[in-house]
Order: structure tokens, then C-alpha cells, then sequence
């Protein structure tokens, strides 16, 4: 079991996409291991909590928002946005629709997060039922080269690439930290030193822009 008490940075990253796209589903199997096929609708925002290790010694408390997808509550979705310092762009490769309302949630989270910036990542689910797919993963790839954000493919029913997933992020992240891109700043709950990190850290300021950070572009998939 996880250690909640024993980390060295916070993280606050919050899940976004289209109702139904399995945005509870790949929470459920990052941080409890486990997979239901039809679980009930996020209402509003549900917290999840995962402690990941992103290099040897170096441990990262993930808090998870889970947000619903359904246009009567994306005002309260915003309201989480900008203490993020992780955004996850979720879409159903069996549902290209989902995937065309992702630049949308992309917008959307960037103009909230102002003036403070944060690292994106698309993903793609349910690839576990390809005979299904709509959604290429060249497609996939394409939009997130454009918009300069990583990428992979998940499978929550299979577990397929969901731990590669999150800790894809979270060491994206990692690495714009101690490339000094992005600080601890007191205020800002996008990230904060843990109880294993020296506390002279922790009034940085933020200074995070979108020129400054590197495209670090994944896939994996079939």
C-alpha cells in the first residue's frame, strides 16, 4: 500500500472529457486496481489519490480530480482547473465524436488555467475493442503533435499502458520542475513539496510558459 505520509512533491492534475469516454474507469484502475463496465456518472468531481515513484528515491503524491463530462456541470469542472499543474485530455477511440470535442476541453483548460501554465496529456481509450475503433492512432498522434502535447493509449478493462499513463505526466512534470520551468509557489496548488523535501523549496515562484516547455510525444498502442 502506498505510503500517503512519505513523498517528496504533490502534483494536482484533473481528468477531463465527454461523459462517458471512461475517465472513472481509468482512475479506478490506476488507484485501486480494479474495473467495472458500467460505473455510475461522476457527479461534479471525484478525488482520487496515487503515490508514484519518477525516478529511484523520488516519490510524487498524485491528487486526481475526476470530473464530469456532462455540460451542466463544466462550470464547476473549471473551478478546478487552475490549481492544475497536470490536465489528462480523455477520448474514447470508439467514439470519434469524443475525440473532435477535444480541442474544446483543451481550450477550455488553458484559458482557465491563465496565467499559469501546465503539461497536457491526450489519451485515448477502450483500445481493448479495436473492431470498434474510430478513432486512428495516427489521429491520435496528429493532434497532439500539433498542439505540441504527449499522447498513449489506454486500455482500463485490460490495464493495458494505464500505469505508463500516469506516470508519463507525472515525470513529464518531474523533469519541468527540476529544469526550474516550474516552481512551488505559495498559493498555487499545482505543486507542493512533500513531507520528504527540504522546505526551503516552497516559496518559489511559477514561471512556466508555453515556449519553455519541451514536446515530449508518446504513443503506445495498437
Amino acid at each position: 500500500m502506498d505510503n500517503l505520509y512519505s513523498y517528496d512533491y504533490q502534483f494536482r492534475m484533473i481528468v477531463v472529457g465527454d461523459s462517458t469516454v471512461g475517465k472513472s474507469s481509468l482512475l479506478r484502475t490506476f488507484c485501486d486496481g480494479s474495473f467495472s463496465p458500467d460505473p455510475d456518472p461522476t457527479v461534479g468531481v471525484d478525488f482520487n489519490v496515487r503515490i508514484v515513484e519518477v525516478k529511484p528515491g523520488v516519490k510524487v503524491k498524485l491528487q486526481l480530480w475526476d470530473t464530469a463530462g456532462q455540460e451542466r456541470f463544466r462550470s464547476i469542472t473549471r473551478a478546478y482547473y487552475r490549481n492544475s499543474v497536470g490536465v489528462l485530455l480523455i477520448y474514447d477511440t470508439t467514439n470519434y465524436v469524443s475525440f473532435t470535442h477535444v480541442t474544446n476541453w483543451l481550450n477550455d483548460a488553458r484559458q482557465q488555467i491563465e496565467p499559469y501554465h501546465c503539461v497536457f496529456l491526450l489519451v485515448g481509450t477502450k483500445i481493448d475493442r479495436e473492431s470498434e475503433r474510430q478513432v486512428t492512432t495516427e489521429e491520435g498522434k496528429a493532434f497532439a503533435d500539433f498542439h505540441n502535447i504527449s499522447f498513449i493509449e489506454t486500455s482500463s478493462k485490460s490495464t493495458l499502458y494505464v500505469q505508463e499513463a500516469f506516470a508519463l505526466i507525472a515525470r513529464e512534470i518531474y523533469d519541468l520542475l527540476t529544469e526550474g520551468h516550474i516552481h512551488v509557489q505559495k498559493g498555487w496548488d499545482g505543486v507542493k513539496t512533500g513531507p520528504n523535501t527540504a522546505s526551503s523549496n516552497q516559496n518559489q515562484s511559477v514561471n512556466i510558459t508555453q515556449n519553455d516547455q519541451p514536446k515530449r510525444n508518446t504513443c503506445c498502442g495498437s
